[in-house]
């Protein structure tokens, strides 16, 4: 019986070992070890682009994944309930707060986070939304807050004790983000939000929640901190998901919420500055579906080589194969793409359409790795037990969510072509995207 939860490498001993692979023919000096990697997905050695403290760490989170996160997150994805018992373990992993330095935070590059994100995908998506939720409400704090917010909030979320959200998805706007209908109109010693938010990771049980609402007297977008259990703060469960559902999604209602001066984000004045963000969460939730579809092909090569049908391994057969091939070619082209756009990134080089292209493009190749993966697996692919059908949920809502794909390719079409084509021909408004 194959133990669903666990992820087993192909270095590791089976049972029944295989025959040794003879690779002497075409690598003469080589050995089965050195020719494959320790994971079985990375098949062209992504491994050897990183640096030392890049690998440690990426074995540092699969470790904790694998050990306190496998074993239970079928359990609590069925209850759609997150397992808050892992958050000591998962802090002093020391990964919350991507590209985030000082304060309490590891200052870890943008490589490093994608990685470690990557990581926590190929076990479960749910937890790398909430990290990656959670972060990106430390990255905003970090670059449009002022020093005196950084110092207030930053240490303790840094170290998961305080938990962050970001709220900009609207009800009546999804797609076209920047059309916030939430308000914020300046008082004395402060301002009164209204409005309403919706799809907000964390948001039930969020103690920092990152508000995006609209200056009543400049028409801007501003950014804002609300805290939990503000006067006037409503968060209800968005229930019956069939994607990372272990993630605490959210309803807003924000009813005449005072938020002092003090907690106004003084670097958040347009849109143009909320993008500036968007662009490394993007390039974050590429990397989701990158780990995710490891996961797939680690679980899916594991079960073909230990069921047996019509006498033999299922993985003996042509068809499956082929699959297993087209599969682990996804990931090797996904995992290069993400790690070029973290490249840019790092030179300062990434623009809106980079992001875009590689959010949209990765997400579109591992959502055909994970149906694949579904395929492999037949009847016990729909079963969550056995990770592959809980993976092939998850990536819905990841193809969906920071952009859908058709708006990410629009992204690109408008930066490549100089032509913005978000609105219907003959509209008179263009979008302010």
């Amino acid at each position: 019986m194959i133990l669903p939860f666990k992820f087993r490498d192909e270095t590791e001993k089976s049972d029944k070992p295989s025959p040794p692979l003879d690779v002497s023919v075409a690598f003469p000096q080589a050995t089965a070890a050195s020719v494959f990697p320790p994971s079985v997905s990375d098949y062209y050695r992504f491994d050897d682009l990183l640096s030392p403290e890049e690998k440690t760490l990426r074995m540092k989170v699969r470790e904790f994944m694998e050990k306190e996160v496998a074993p239970i997150m079928a359990e609590y994805w069925e209850k759609a309930e997150f397992p808050f018992q892992i958050l000591p373990k998962l802090a002093d992993l020391g990964i919350a707060g991507f590209n985030t330095e000082g304060y309490g935070s590891p200052g870890l590059s943008i490589t490093t986070s994608a990685i470690a994100n990557a990581e926590i995908a190929r076990v479960d998506a749910s937890c790398s939304t909430f990290l990656l939720v959670h972060s990106v409400g430390m990255l905003t704090i970090a670059s449009c807050g002022s020093e005196e917010q950084k110092q207030k909030y930053l240490p303790s979320l840094a170290q998961l004790k305080t938990i962050a959200c970001w709220a900009l998805t609207e009800p009546e706007y999804g797609s076209d983000a920047s059309a916030v209908n939430t308000t914020a109109r300046k008082v004395e010693g402060g301002w009164i939000i209204d409005g309403q938010k919706r799809w907000i990771g964390n948001s039930t049980f969020a103690d920092v929640l990152v508000i995006f609402a609209r200056n009543t007297t400049t028409n801007q977008i501003n950014g804002y901190i609300v805290k939990k259990n503000s006067p006037g703060l409503e968060a209800t469960k968005i229930a019956n998901k069939i994607g990372v559902r272990i993630v605490q999604n959210g309803d807003i209602l924000l009813k005449n919420v005072f938020v002092p001066d003090e907690d106004r984000l003084p670097g958040l004045n347009s849109f143009l500055d909320t993008n500036k963000v968007l662009a490394v969460s993007r390039v974050m939730v590429a990397w989701q579906p990158i780990g995710i579809s490891m996961g797939v092909y680690d679980m899916c090569l594991r079960y073909l080589k230990e069921r047996k049908q019509f006498g033999a391994p299922l993985a003996a057969f042509q068809l499956n194969q082929q699959k297993l091939s087209l599969m682990l070619g996804n990931i090797q082209a996904m995992t290069l793409v993400g790690w070029r756009l973290c490249k840019l990134y790092d030179k300062g080089k990434m623009t809106p359409g980079h992001a875009s292209l590689g959010k949209s493009w990765i997400t579109l190749r591992a959502r055909e790795t994970v149906a694949l993966g579904r395929e492999l697996l037949g009847g016990n692919g729909i079963l969550a037990d056995f990770h592959v059908a809980k993976a092939f949920c998850d990536m819905e809502p990841i193809y969906t969510y920071e952009g859908t794909y058709d708006i990410n390719s629009l992204v690109t079409g408008r930066e490549i072509t100089g032509f913005a084509s978000f609105k219907a021909p003959g509209m008179s408004k263009q979008s302010r995207l």
